[in-house]
């Protein structure tokens, strides 16, 4: 079942992952780009950092792609400005099969969704001409752990135990090497992987219980039947007011990059 957003709640709450997606844009500097290169968004969200990408490169052309309707309705108005240089579609990255039609493929804060990191990868490198890049970041390795582990407790409990019946978690955080090793067999070259610790911290109770709503716990809270929901949120919120400091998500960074080489 394919996961849908609320995409302008997203939107409103997304400051952490536009502020990580504004690294990886910076990252680009470092490459031999031209500046005019047709790029790959895999996975555009609601558009706030595309809008970076194009206003930093202003002769690049993108296809922003998101497998949610609601991002991609939402972005579509966001980008409308840029006119023909972005083209926005739905898309799952698993199935595309598009062939040597990108310079760059671009992506922050999608990977950790999609299982099949070996369709995904080889998707990817295929979708690129020889001599393009991939510059992405997802989360990684450790990442909201103390969240996760909380989570994972709670569900095992006899109160909401019954609702989790087949649950099977819906993001994988992988280390570094398991990355580079799934890029290579796709056929990256020049792969480079490392985890960044990027905790954010929330400067409420009311902001930490809706970003958690939100942008986390919005599978986990479907599952439950209105009278619990509150209650699930109620047990997550009050160990986090032990925490110290309290209101803090503990998210770890993985940045990726590879290039597809020249055809012979």
């Amino acid at each position: 079942m394919r996961r849908e957003w609320n995409s302008s709640a997203y939107h409103a709450l997304s400051d952490p992952q536009f502020s990580w997606g504004l690294k990886v844009v910076d990252r680009l500097e470092g490459l031999p780009l031209n500046g005019h290169e047709h790029t790959l968004e895999a996975g555009c969200g609601t558009g706030r950092v595309t809008a970076v990408l194009l206003d930093r490169f202003p002769y690049m052309t993108v296809l922003a792609v998101d497998a949610s309707a609601n991002m991609v309705a939402e972005a579509r108005r966001q980008l409308a400005p840029f006119g023909r240089r972005v083209q926005v579609e739905q898309l799952d990255l698993l199935d595309m099969n598009k062939t040597e039609s990108f310079d760059l493929v671009f992506s922050t804060a999608v990977f950790h969704w999609i299982q099949d990191r070996a369709r995904l990868f080889s998707n990817l490198y295929r979708s690129l001409r020889g001599g393009g890049y991939l510059v992405a970041q997802c989360g990684g390795g450790p990442n909201i752990k103390r969240l996760r582990d909380r989570m994972k407790a709670l569900i095992n409990t006899e109160t909401f135990r019954t609702y989790f019946e087949g649950w099977r978690e819906i993001a994988t955080y992988s280390m570094p090497d398991e990355i580079s090793f799934q890029m290579q067999k796709a056929g990256f070259e020049d792969v480079l992987t490392g985890l960044e610790e990027s905790p954010v911290p929330m400067d409420s109770e009311a902001s930490y219980r809706n970003f958690l709503a939100t942008m986390i716990l919005h599978p986990h809270l479907q599952r439950l039947p209105d009278d619990l929901r509150d209650q699930f949120l109620d047990h997550l919120v009050l160990q986090s007011a032990q925490d110290r400091p309290p209101w803090v998500l503990d998210y770890w960074r993985l940045n990726l990059s590879g290039r597809k080489p020249q055809s012979p």
